[in-house]
């Protein structure tokens, strides 16, 4: 089986990256006004794939950051998978022309679910579907509105459509550095077929260890936000864990310096 992927998020709001606190717009963290450079570093430091979102986009449902990706894609070789404002076919297949690998529809997967069985049988792997959860149900328009629809529901309906990955985001636990909700995500990876990649609250190395246990291994992967910015994972310790290059018992899970 291939290491899981630890995916560092790059989050763009007006132009710079940021990191909001339970996805609210008002308590947004500048760590870059340059999301290319910070792109760059992930991609020096060993990170494999990147995860961009359009914070701006998510809430005005269309792309607001596009100058800030394309800065992003002319910087790095490393694939990049990106949402937030991705809401039509010209939209999917505009970015997948520029050159992201894989995007991520999130508020559509749940009104029009339709778009999402057509992309991922057009675009085979380079589709995935973002699922945020709130009280156990599914936010939309960046995570200001909720929806009836369970994760576990709204997984199922893209069964066997060429989905890549679903992006389960715990809500209550993005951005607070409070752990992964790892009962929740295993949930959803049990109940589909499609692979699961876990967001939300990824905090330390310890939650890296947990993510090399037994019962995480069918998951695809993780996603790393403010821990990774404010030094609290090294990404070389983490991403050797990940490869089983390094005893967990041996790591610190405390805050180290960032490497750039």
């Amino acid at each position: 089986m291939a290491p899981m992927i630890l995916f560092p998020a790059i989050d763009l709001k007006e132009g710079r990256c940021v990191r909001l606190v339970q996805g609210d717009m008002s308590k947004a963290t500048v760590f870059s006004d340059s999301p290319a450079d910070q792109a760059a570093v992930f991609e020096r430091q060993g990170f494999e794939w990147l995860h961009i979102v359009d914070l701006d986009g998510a809430f005005a449902g269309r792309p607001m950051n596009a100058a800030a990706v394309e800065a992003v894609l002319a910087r790095v070789s490393v694939p990049v998978q990106l949402g937030g404002g991705i809401r039509d076919m010209r939209t999917i297949e505009g970015w997948l022309a520029k050159g992201v690998r894989r995007v991520i529809i999130g508020t559509a997967a749940v009104r029009d679910p339709a778009l999402v069985v057509e992309a991922a049988r057009n675009h085979p792997g380079r589709i995935a579907v973002g699922i945020d959860a709130k009280d156990g149900r599914v936010a939309v328009d960046g995570w200001a509105q909720s929806s009836s629809i369970t994760a576990e529901e709204l997984g199922k309906r893209f069964e066997d459509v060429g989905v890549a990955a679903i992006i389960y985001t715990d809500i209550a636990r993005d951005g607070v550095l409070t752990g992964l909700n790892i009962p929740m995500t295993l949930a959803l990876a049990r109940a589909v077929q499609i692979p699961v990649i876990a967001s939300g609250g990824l905090a330390s190395l310890a939650d890296i260890e947990r993510l090399t246990a037994p019962d995480c291994a069918g998951l695809a992967g993780a996603i790393t936000g403010r821990a990774l910015y404010d030094g609290r994972i090294d990404p070389v310790e983490a991403l050797a864990l990940l490869r089983g290059e390094r005893p967990a018992a041996t790591l610190a899970t405390g805050p180290r310096e960032r490497r750039a």
